[in-house]
């Protein structure tokens, strides 16, 4: 299968230049870690999505939702990126669901290699595979980037056709 593949930012120039120094997710590499990020989270934030990012070294990156992917990343590359709930049981913190939903990064969906791979080693139980999978594709006819719905691979922009394999 060889290394995963890389995804670097695609999103705009001035968000990547935004971020500020010392930059970055919160690093999850054992359940405690997870437990300890999630106990300095209100009600309101448990009750959504956390932005995550996988880095380049496998480890999972947590952020609050409403955060940049890009600054969760630190400002660079990454091998998954989207969003992360969590939801809490008898035995502790499980992956309730997963998607690739990341417009800065445009992962496609063998990024779950690197999501599963990433919660393995943190020790937390997750689902199969995405729960909330989405086709990112870039127009070859005017740049823009698209969510494919329903496999109508048109451009929400130009009304070109989106190509059939990821592009970005």
């Amino acid at each position: 299968m060889g290394e995963p593949r890389r995804y670097r930012y695609v999103g705009p120039d001035e968000i990547r230049a935004a971020i500020g120094q010392g930059a970055g997710g919160a690093a999850v590499q054992a359940r405690a870690d997870l437990a300890g990020w999630l106990a300095g989270r209100d009600r309101r934030e448990l009750a959504e999505p956390f932005t995550y990012v996988v880095d380049p070294g496998g480890v999972l990156r947590l952020a609050a939702r409403r955060s940049e992917h890009v600054a969760c990343a630190g400002g660079g590359d990454v091998l998954a990126a989207g969003e992360l709930a969590f939801a809490r049981t008898d035995d502790g913190w499980v992956v309730s669901s997963v998607s690739n939903q990341s417009t800065g990064y445009c992962p496609d969906l063998d990024s779950w290699r690197a999501v599963t791979a990433a919660l393995a080693l943190a020790g937390v139980p997750h689902p199969e595979f995405f729960t909330d999978p989405v086709v990112f594709r870039r127009c070859p006819g005017c740049g823009e980037r698209n969510i494919v719905r329903e496999e109508h691979f048109v451009c929400a922009l130009c009304d070109a056709a989106l190509p059939a394999e990821w592009n970005f």
